[in-house]
Parts: C-alpha cells; sequence; structure tokens
C-alpha cells in the first residue's frame, strides 16, 4: 500500500505542474481533473491503510466537486471566452526552469526536516514523509500560480492547487481520525471557485478579457 500511495503522490504531483504551467487552458484543465482524481485515489488509499472508512465520503465528494463539476464549469467558461491563457509575469521557459529548481529544492527541504514542520511519529516514516513533502510543495506550487499568472482561469487552479496540497498533508497526517473526514469536506472551496467564474464571466464582459490585471481599471 506504501508504494502504491507514493506512486499516485508522484503523479498528482507531475498533474499538479501540468495544471500550472501548461498555456492551453483547456489542457490544463484536463490536468486540474487529473491531480483531483489522484486526490481522490490517495485518500481512498489512506482510508484503506488506516481502516477509517469514513474517509470513503471525502473521497466522493472530491470525485463530485474537483474531478466533475468545477473542470466541466472551467470548460464552459473557457468556450465561452479563450482558449489560451492570457500571458503571465514570466515567459513559460524561465517559469519552468525556476519551477524545476525551486520545487525540488522546496521538497528536499521539508523532506529532510519532516519532523520539525510536523513533530509526529507518523511524519517520520514513510510513505507519510514524502507525502507531507509533496504536499508542502503542491501548495507553495498554488501560491506561485497565483502570484505569476494573469488569466483569472489560472487563479482558480491556483487556488485548488492550495487547497489539495492542504487536504493531501491532512489525510497523511492524521488519517485515522474520523475528523479528517469532517474537515475535509468542509474546507472544499467549491462554492467559491463557483463564485469566481462567476466573477471572471462579469470581467469578461466588461473587458473583453480575462486578465485579472485589469480589475485595477476599476479603481476610482
Amino acid at each position: 500500500m506504501g508504494d502504491l500511495i507514493t506512486t499516485l503522490m508522484v503523479c498528482h504531483f507531475i498533474a499538479s505542474v501540468g495544471a500550472a504551467e501548461i498555456r492551453n487552458l483547456k489542457t490544463s484543465t484536463i490536468f486540474l481533473m487529473l491531480q483531483s482524481l489522484l486526490l481522490a485515489l490517495i485518500i481512498a488509499a489512506f482510508a484503506g491503510r488506516s481502516q477509517n472508512y469514513s474517509l470513503y465520503w471525502w473521497v466522493a465528494l472530491t470525485v463530485i466537486t474537483k474531478v466533475i463539476i468545477i473542470p466541466w464549469l472551467l470548460w464552459v467558461h473557457i468556450k465561452k471566452t479563450q482558449v489560451m491563457e492570457i500571458k503571465p509575469l514570466v515567459s513559460f521557459v524561465v517559469s519552468f526552469i525556476v519551477l524545476a529548481i525551486f520545487l525540488v529544492a522546496f521538497y528536499q527541504m521539508i523532506h529532510t526536516y519532516a519532523g520539525f514542520v510536523a513533530p509526529t511519529a507518523a511524519a517520520a516514516v514513510e510513505p507519510a514523509r514524502s507525502a507531507l513533502a509533496l504536499s508542502f510543495t503542491i501548495f507553495v506550487l498554488g501560491l506561485y500560480v497565483l502570484v505569476i499568472h494573469r488569466d483569472a482561469v489560472k487563479i482558480i487552479i491556483g487556488l485548488h492547487l492550495i487547497e489539495n496540497g492542504v487536504h493531501l498533508a491532512l489525510v497523511t497526517l492524521v488519517p485515522q481520525l474520523p475528523v479528517t473526514t469532517i474537515l475535509g469536506i468542509v474546507s472544499n472551496v467549491v462554492v467559491a471557485a463557483v463564485m469566481l467564474l462567476f466573477l471572471t464571466d462579469s470581467i469578461y464582459k466588461a473587458f473583453g478579457s480575462s486578465d485579472t490585471m485589469k480589475l485595477s481599471s476599476l479603481k476610482g
């Protein structure tokens, strides 16, 4: 089971980077959907490993909201607007190189000092140690997306990466507690994502673009 979780984690991380960096918004949305599906599989694997079968409720909600509803809403929005992302603050090549160096270094740091970040017995052993390092790395990746990217769809994707990183850390540290399921369900940002999509549609109708930088023109 440990090897399965580690494999799913690696695939989850690759899908996260794809969702963050691919400039074609439809393809990026597909990677987001894949990333969320892998998150559901990881939670299911922890449910079996910890014998906390209430986690399957969290799995079901993740599939319904993050694998089906949010990607579908994003897809509908993209079809009405533009397929290619608004040009971010840095080029694809520069962004990819910076991310490759930073994320690897950040992962290694968290993996090395996992006991300091989460001083628990569970965090000190595999696969929890690697899972925790990956969850923090995905969280930071989401923050990077919020800072560097200007397209409203990418902002929503960045928020999902942050949330999924938090959920990954949560299920890694305390998979055996029933309250973990409750925390995972109530922290779902589907409502916020729907509201952001509504705001994104309003931005596009007002400016003919999904560029969030144009919101500064509303001042005054």
